[in-house]
């Protein structure tokens, strides 16, 4: 300690400056860890909330008489979700149980009743929507401009809350919540 006092003392500009350096060098390396792992909670808290919402929209939709005793529940596009989806699957909705599907073709998005389209696809979604269009599947999303593209249900994070948009007049076409 009588080393690094000595050292301060020093009127020598470039000697502080550089010793300031290091120490914010090693207060980054020792606290930045700590900034990344609170950021990564956040966003798994995010989730686990988002996937409790897509549980309770399903529970309250009134699905059509003829859809299989298994509600086919698909993320398309990048799963920010982890685990935490894959939960639902242990739980059941009016005797039908939920399966999640992580589809990366198009083609198979017409065998699931709901889908989530992650953020990561916003750009492809009116798209995908036409092409799913009059059939009795609820979409969810979590994209600011979901809404505008198609999608029944939209979920955002708005001061650290999640809220979420019904389109009704989408909803309509099969009985929605």
């Amino acid at each position: 300690m009588h080393l690094f006092e000595q050292l301060l003392r020093s009127s020598d500009r470039c000697l502080k400056q550089g010793l300031c350096n290091h120490l914010l060098v090693l207060c980054l390396i020792f606290c930045l860890p700590n900034f990344q792992s609170i950021a990564v909670a956040e966003d798994m808290l995010e989730y686990q909330v988002k996937a409790a919402f897509i549980y309770n929209f399903i529970a309250f939709t009134q699905w059509p008489d003829n859809i299989d005793e298994t509600i086919n529940l698909c993320i398309y596009g990048k799963d920010y979700f982890g685990g935490e989806i894959d939960k639902l699957q242990s739980r059941a909705v009016n005797k039908r149980h939920i399966k999640i599907v992580r589809v990366n073709d198009l083609k198979e998005l017409a065998r699931c009743q709901a889908i989530f389209f992650s953020k990561s696809i916003n750009n492809h979604l009116s798209t995908i929507l036409g092409d799913l269009q009059n059939r009795p599947i609820l979409t969810l999303a979590d994209n600011p401009h979901a809404l505008s593209e198609g999608i029944v249900i939209n979920m955002n994070l708005n001061n650290e809350k999640i809220v979420f948009e019904i389109t009704v007049s989408l909803c309509v076409s099969f009985a929605c919540i």
